[in-house]
């Protein structure tokens, strides 16, 4: 799966989730972005495995996440310019301090 495809499920899975589809379908989206199966090394050791798995992990999940931050970044200029009383900064800020509150 290429890097653009990958983003594509991320605004697959958040466009399904705003419609109502459960979230077993968005799980199912996104997990087709994790490969099926990894390549190690025949003889490599618990370490050289562990690297291997991650090498592998890591540019899935960051298109994935690029994915995310650039549907974040669409969804948030066009709230911005709607002249909505509280800026999209002041509803992320709002939203930081009820989790930092969760926490204590």
């Amino acid at each position: 799966m290429t890097e653009n495809e990958i983003k594509l499920k991320a605004i697959a899975a958040l466009t399904a989730l705003r419609s109502g589809v459960g979230p077993d379908y968005v799980s199912g989206l996104l997990g087709e972005v994790i490969p099926d199966y990894f390549f190690v090394p025949a003889s490599a050791d618990a370490e050289e495995v562990g690297l291997a798995v991650l090498n592998q992990l890591s540019q899935p999940l960051s298109a994935l996440m690029t994915g995310f931050v650039l549907a974040f970044e669409a969804v948030a200029d066009a709230y911005d310019e709607t002249g909505a009383p509280a800026s999209t900064d002041e509803i992320l800020q709002t939203l930081a301090l009820d989790i930092a509150r969760d926490t204590e």
